[in-house]
């Protein structure tokens, strides 16, 4: 999965801003999660055209970059993330940081998150059955 982090003055209007210009391209944000600090935020979305998302902010004079993620979709029950994650701990595998989108087509929740080798992530988790995304 490809996520866009948008770099954006902390100011009133930024995120109205952000968000009417993946409007005006029909980009959905399927999640997000944004972090901030006295001047700048960084603000992390997976979106349904994540080229395009960052084309469009990138015109608007934002700072985007593209990074890969991986996205797991996990069963709605208590304890499944922490789950997750103790295996990838057990697997001396990081986790950076995380936050939650959904899967439209069945509901269940999708745990969005980053680490340094997205492949051995990958192999790790699907080995031991989850649906990565």
């Amino acid at each position: 999965m490809k996520q866009v982090s948008i770099y954006a003055e902390n100011r009133k209007g930024t995120m109205q801003k952000i968000t009417e210009i993946l409007l005006k391209r029909e980009i959905n944000i399927l999640g997000s999660v944004t972090n901030d600090s006295a001047e700048y935020g960084i603000v992390r979305m997976v979106v349904s055209d994540a080229a395009g998302a960052s084309e469009a902010l990138q015109s608007a004079g934002f700072i985007c970059r593209l990074t890969e993620v991986i996205g797991v979709e996990v069963e709605d029950e208590v304890g499944n993330l922490n789950k997750m994650l103790t295996l990838l701990m057990d697997s001396n595998i990081s986790v950076d940081y995380l936050y939650l989108s959904f899967n439209r087509d069945s509901g269940k929740p999708i745990m969005v998150f980053h680490c340094e080798d997205i492949m051995e992530v990958r192999a790790c988790l699907e080995s031991k059955g989850y649906t990565v995304l």
